[in-house]
């Protein structure tokens, strides 16, 4: 998995990884991003099958996330945080 910080935003890049490893990454990475990101835009692809696309999109849940959208590009999918409970 690769992470890259913009501004407010993670770029997330999952490919080549189970849909159940990176549900747990992600999972993980949910919980431990700091308040100051309100976004992840996670990089999933879909050529190689559907199976990390439909995991973010219809599996992947944390209390973080305030809402999914599908992007322009088929590969990727942005979530939008909820601001982290203090």
């Amino acid at each position: 998995m690769y992470i890259e910080k913009n501004g407010t935003v993670l770029e997330v890049d999952i490919h080549g990884m189970t849909a159940a490893d990176a549900r747990r990454e992600l999972e993980q990475l949910l919980s431990r991003t700091g308040a100051d990101i309100t976004e992840l835009l996670v990089i999933h692809g879909y050529r190689g099958g559907n199976a990390l696309q439909d995991m973010v999109r219809l599996r992947l849940k944390h209390p973080r996330i305030a809402s999914k959208m599908v992007s322009l590009n088929a590969g990727q999918t942005r979530i939008l945080l909820q601001a982290k409970a203090k």
